[in-house]
């Protein structure tokens, strides 16, 4: 049975560098209709920045592909697939290392997987040589009590 969401999203975008604020920036309109802190927000920037930076620099090199993004809002979570159809990771285990990098003479610092499994609380990643990657990450929201608050208090 197909997860019922509470809100969806598609985007894709051609593999330019300068498409990864475009994306920080539809991620985080999408994710604040959960109402998140600025701290949750950034966090969010912050993942998703790793992850299509890693599609842009590591999936397609210096070839032209396509990013896609799905993002879904489920009650409280926000939950997000990001995707290439690039080379693939050999080994996503050693990939997933803090300071792993294939690309030392671009001062990467070897982080990006590090960096998302901290900003967010789940994240997976899938691949297949030859046919691309995909990273799975989700975050809850805290409900904001202020908020709560005054719907407790209108309810009355």
């Amino acid at each position: 049975m197909k997860d019922v969401f509470d809100n969806e999203m598609k985007l894709e975008f051609v593999s330019k560098a300068s498409n990864e604020a475009f994306a920080r920036v539809a991620v985080a309109a999408f994710a604040s209709q959960l109402d998140p802190t600025i701290e949750e927000l950034a966090d969010i920037k912050t993942a998703v920045s790793e992850a299509v930076t890693n599609c842009i620099i590591h999936g397609y090199e210096n070839k032209k592909g396509i990013v896609k993004i799905v993002g879904h809002l489920k009650e409280n979570e926000v939950i997000l697939e990001i995707s290439d159809n690039g080379k693939g990771i050999e080994n996503i285990e050693v990939a997933k290392e803090p300071l792993f990098t294939t690309k030392p003479n671009l001062e990467r610092s070897g982080m990006g997987f590090t960096i998302m499994e901290n900003f967010m609380d789940s994240m997976e990643v899938e691949s297949i040589m030859g046919l691309g990657t995909k990273v799975t990450m989700s975050k809850k929201i805290k409900p904001n009590l202020e908020n709560e608050e005054k719907e407790f208090q209108m309810s009355i």
